[in-house]
């Protein structure tokens, strides 16, 4: 049997990863992109999306719908891949309007490319291969071959394969997948972490228990970081408001991932509205994207906590209050820009890489009554990150602008465990039974800080995989 690491080796993004079985068949776990670097650098043939020849895959398995671990399944299919993906029913829900999403951005990315290309442009800024820009079609006949299977359900891919999808937490629908495959007469079994969620995040049920595994693969994203405590969060992002929005007053923007992150923090906005405690401002949620993922957390809500479905009993909605204001159309979005009183803008992408919160970012980098709260990571390279790093400038496009803008940064709404809960998920493993542990998904700087604390704690053969880097297990 033979593994394989694709992706989010050494790096957070683009999480992918392909295991061999002795009689050839091949499962892909992920297909995501690498949001730090858009361009593949070592394709098996010009303008593929892949170094591997995915007609060989015979199945891929899905963790969750994050696009670092979904987004370039429709790429599978435009190069000849013909089988199905497997994940969960929340997940395949969240998948469908996230590549849609994906989609609607990739054709108008390219519609700028190809005007650009007719004028005889410069190209340079363009970070991506053409040709690897999917259509909505595409994401049609893509979703047309998922398959949804139940959390703790041991399924049967094939005579001597059986997977199980165990709660991660993280986000609606997220798995660890739990591989089961006979190898040369012998039981051999893998664990893969997927996105390790946290314990009492808003909504989210816990992560579960985990079975013994001979293999694992465990994220590091903050593999060398403690979290503040979920707890304040809400105290937190009061806080900042009242500093913001009514001491000044100016305006807040929260860049915000459409599915997850958004969801939290407009559940965490509500309860301070039922508690009498937020201040009587308007609040714009500004995504699209991020409405139809509320629709899906109402409508899978048998699948969130204890705590959200009290709520919703006890006031109709999780996401719907005075004062909130969903935003749809473009040029209700900028207009935005000429609401003159304190508010709050909830706008996606997390990391800037696209979506409205570009041009709230660029309205407001220079306005010193506006403020920026980080609530989520950005990967190196991204916009979120130049922002975060911010050195008094940012440049977009081909021009330098001031910031004059505060920007804070919080991680109590970050969905993924911080050091304590990865060592926890190690935990459960015997160390006298687990045969390797790999460690993908974290900065180089996290990986290594990681894997001292899991060897410290007596596990062996702890292995951090470059790109490509092939294991015979």
């Amino acid at each position: 049997m033979k593994l394989t690491f694709w992706g989010a080796a050494e790096k957070v993004t683009g999480s992918m990863a392909l295991l061999t079985l002795e009689d050839g068949y091949q499962v892909l776990i992920d297909c995501g992109v690498d949001m730090s670097n858009l361009t593949e650098e070592d394709p098996i043939y010009p303008n593929s999306a892949f170094p591997f020849d995915v007609s060989l895959v015979n199945v891929v398995l899905l963790t969750h719908a994050h696009l670092d671990h979904s987004g370039k399944l429709p790429n599978l299919y435009k190069e000849g891949y013909e089988g199905q993906i497997l994940c969960t029913s929340p997940t395949a829900s969240l998948t469908n309007i996230l590549l849609e999403d994906s989609a609607r951005i990739n054709q108008r990315k390219l519609k700028t490319y190809n005007k650009k290309k007719s004028k005889g442009q410069s190209l340079e800024q363009f970070n991506f291969v053409p040709e690897n820009l999917y259509t909505e079609s595409d994401v049609s006949n893509t979703m047309q071959e998922v398959v949804p299977i139940q959390f703790g359900r041991r399924f049967n891919v094939k005579p001597g394969l059986w997977v199980t999808f165990i709660p991660a937490g993280h986000l609606l629908g997220a798995a660890h997948i739990y591989i089961e495959a006979e190898d040369n007469g012998e039981m051999k079994t893998l664990l893969f972490s997927g996105d390790i969620g946290r314990k009492e995040y808003p909504l989210l049920k816990d992560p579960a228990p985990v079975p013994q595994a001979d293999y694992i693969i465990c994220e590091t994203t903050y593999g060398d970081r403690e979290h503040q405590q979920i707890k304040d969060s809400a105290q937190e992002i009061l806080d900042v408001i009242i500093k913001t929005c009514v001491d000044i007053p100016g305006r807040l923007i929260i860049p915000a991932f459409s599915i997850g992150r958004t969801q939290a923090v407009l559940f965490e906005l509500h309860k301070l509205f039922v508690e009498g405690k937020l201040p009587p401002i308007k609040i714009f949620s500004d995504s699209p994207l991020g409405i139809q993922s509320n629709r899906i957390y109402d409508q899978f809500s048998n699948h969130l906590n204890k705590e959200a479905r009290q709520f919703i009993d006890e006031n109709d909605s999780l996401f719907n209050f005075e004062n909130m204001e969903y935003v749809l159309k473009a040029n209700d979005s900028k207009a935005i820009s000429n609401y003159n009183e304190p508010c709050i803008i909830i706008s996606s992408s997390g990391m800037m890489e696209g979506g409205r919160i570009q041009h709230h970012i660029q309205a407001n980098m220079e306005n010193p009554y506006a403020t920026i709260l980080m609530v989520g990571f950005s990967a190196e390279g991204t916009m979120g990150a130049r922002l975060r790093d911010n050195e008094g400038t940012l440049r977009l496009g081909n021009e330098e602008h001031k910031v004059h803008c505060k920007i804070e940064q919080t991680d109590s709404f970050s969905g993924h465990g911080d050091k304590n809960d990865l060592i926890e998920f190690v935990k459960q493993q015997d160390k006298s039974k687990t045969k390797q542990i790999f460690l993908n998904h974290g900065e180089e700087e996290s990986m290594f800080a990681f894997k001292k604390t899991i060897e410290d704690l007596g596990y062996p053969n702890v292995v951090v995989p470059t790109k490509g880097h092939e294991f015979i297990i």
